[in-house]
């Protein structure tokens, strides 16, 4: 097989194929299952697999793992993984490492894989989409894939919003978390902080206080509404205003929500507004929400 057919289900990288549309990982995987046939999908031994070295995932769910592995030995591994040739030994993993440890797990010897020529940055940046898209990262792993993207793309906040279908304050309320003392990022990925926690600990300008809080948070079990009222009696930079004086502060409940949904949510007048940007975001929402015909 020619290099040439090799590359072209991905072209010259995302940045020339999704020029200014939407980035999506499942039309990436369309088009490089759409140009495989079936007789280069191979059986690869799984002790030849590495994972990906730009894998933004860092923590595996154990008990969606499971799942995952329970299903593999009823039904197989449906999707084949998509991988390149290593050039140290074996293969490098560019998407599907959950289906690897998962087939490991169920005790398969080999799994059905697509061999594709990508470059180190093509590697990167699928990696980080089908994380992104399909799988549910904690929130540092998000914010440092976001980031990640804007570097390699030369993107700025808001053009990777439009192009991941996500608002423009959620991007930037994301990478705000990696300026988060070191300690306070490690409770986020143990699971002890929740996203909404820590958005407002971001927005406070004391790195010492930054850290008492998030420890009060973890060892007094405090809601998000707790954590914004001490921040106020505390003087601590507020996150949110209020436009009017007699409209009741939905701020919080707007940020819960939009954390969940990732995308622009606003409460007003006793509405809910929840933003779109096309009919595949309207139908991620709905998913989101397990809203089904």
């Amino acid at each position: 097989m020619d290099n040439n057919y090799k590359r072209r289900a991905l072209g010259k990288g995302l940045e020339e194929l999704f020029n200014n549309e939407q980035i999506s990982y499942d039309s990436i995987e369309e088009k490089i299952i759409d140009e495989t046939s079936k007789d280069e999908i191979v059986e690869i031994n799984l002790d030849e697999l590495r994972p990906n070295p730009y894998q933004p995932r860092k923590v595996f769910d154990e008990e969606k793992l499971q799942e995952l592995s329970d299903s593999i030995k009823e039904h197989g591994v449906i999707q084949p993984i998509i991988v390149k040739k290593s050039t140290i030994k074996g293969y490098e993993i560019i998407a599907g490492e959950r289906r690897v440890k998962a087939a490991k797990r169920a005790g398969l010897l080999t799994i059905p894989a697509i061999v594709r020529d990508f470059t180190d940055q093509e590697m990167m940046e699928i990696a980080l989409l089908e994380n992104l898209q399909r799988e549910n990262l904690n929130s540092i792993e998000e914010a440092m894939a976001y980031k990640s993207l804007i570097e390699s793309l030369n993107l700025t906040q808001e053009e990777l919003a439009t192009r991941l279908g996500k608002s423009r304050s959620h991007i930037t309320n994301m990478l705000g978390l990696l300026n988060l003392p070191e300690e306070v990022k490690d409770l986020i990925v143990e699971g002890k902080l929740s996203q909404s926690h820590a958005r407002v600990l971001s927005k406070m300008e004391d790195k010492n206080q930054i850290t008492q809080l998030a420890n009060k948070i973890v060892s007094e079990d405090l809601n998000v509404r707790d954590i914004e009222e001490l921040s106020k009696k505390d003087e601590i930079k507020k996150t949110h205003k209020i436009n009017r004086k007699d409209d009741y502060d939905y701020s919080y409940v707007e940020n819960i929500i939009c954390d969940k949904l990732g995308t622009k949510v606003k409460i007003k007048n006793n509405k809910i507004n929840i933003s779109f940007n096309n009919v595949n975001d309207l139908n991620r929402i709905l998913e989101l929400l397990h809203i089904s015909e």
